[in-house]
């Protein structure tokens, strides 16, 4: 009897379980859904019910000189930070992997911390230091304060790769006179190659996409494409929005995506290449 109500308990369990899982999933989704869906929608109000399919608003969009130049603001700002910051969080890895020196772990906190506070209070912060030293907004603070995000997820993952990464490919390098520049560049370097390509397309997605911060450190009439939104929904909520909200989710998740791919593919033709081990 005991074993018989425990399997129904289970079998509750498990059902309740799937049920949270499944609400949990329309709740995430389901706007994601509405909005691509609301975009194709051929009447001029941007809710259900739709009167017919239509492209207009994606076209709208390529003659609204207002949303290219923040889309192409966005893309620079975020191959710069993905650039720079790729750079900065593999370096700040390889240090604290593979070196013990005098505040290592003060150094390591400081690295992480902008991924603990809320972006809000970091950008409010930041704000009141320009006023304090009165400084102006520019374009330069703007690229920093996307860099100073996104460095601690670069570096958190180049970590996680550069720990299951031996020394001993390294100490066999140098024990043949490889210089330590050379040793990275040819043996550490090659192997951190997906978690470098994971921080840059993430560094990328998280400048794309942010927001908050931009609010505040934004030049004056300069405007990124999260922003520019928040600007249009000011006015009403258009299927030109939805449109323009679908564009972001096929960057922000698109690009990632298709990255992973590349990377999934070039590493199965890097091993095809490879010689095989002969059988013993």
């Amino acid at each position: 009897m005991r074993g018989t109500r425990r399997k129904q308990e289970g079998r509750w369990a498990w059902r309740l379980t799937g049920f949270v899982t499944v609400c949990v999933y329309i709740f995430m989704f389901a706007p994601i859904v509405a909005t691509v869906v609301l975009s194709f929608n051929a009447s001029m109000f941007g809710g259900f019910p739709m009167t017919g399919f239509s492209l207009q608003w994606y076209a709208k969009l390529m003659t609204n000189e207002a949303v290219l130049a923040a889309f192409r603001t966005s893309l620079w700002i975020a191959l710069v930070t993905a650039a720079v910051t790729t750079a900065i969080g593999v370096v700040t890895a390889f240090a604290l992997v593979r070196f013990e020196f005098p505040g290592k772990q003060a150094l390591s906190t400081l690295v992480i911390l902008p991924a603990l506070v809320p972006e809000t209070i970091l950008g409010v912060g930041l704000l009141v230091l320009i006023k304090a030293i009165d400084q102006p907004r520019t374009m330069l603070l703007l690229v920093l304060g996307h860099i100073l995000l996104a460095v601690p997820y670069v570096v958190l993952i180049t970590q996680a790769r550069m720990v299951g990464i031996r020394r001993v490919y390294e100490e066999a390098a140098l024990s043949l006179g490889a210089s330590r520049l050379s040793s990275f560049r040819e043996i550490t370097l090659p192997l951190l190659i997906p978690a470098v390509v994971g921080g840059a397309l993430l560094a990328f997605t998280i400048s794309f996409d942010n927001t908050s911060a931009s609010l505040f450190w934004r030049p004056a009439g300069v405007e990124t494409m999260p922003t520019q939104i928040l600007s249009m929904l000011k006015i009403s909520i258009s299927p030109e929005i939805n449109a323009l909200g679908t564009v972001m989710i096929l960057v922000t998740v698109g690009i990632p995506l298709l990255g992973g791919l590349i990377l999934q593919s070039l590493t199965r033709l890097k091993r095809r290449g490879e010689p095989k081990e002969e059988m013993k």
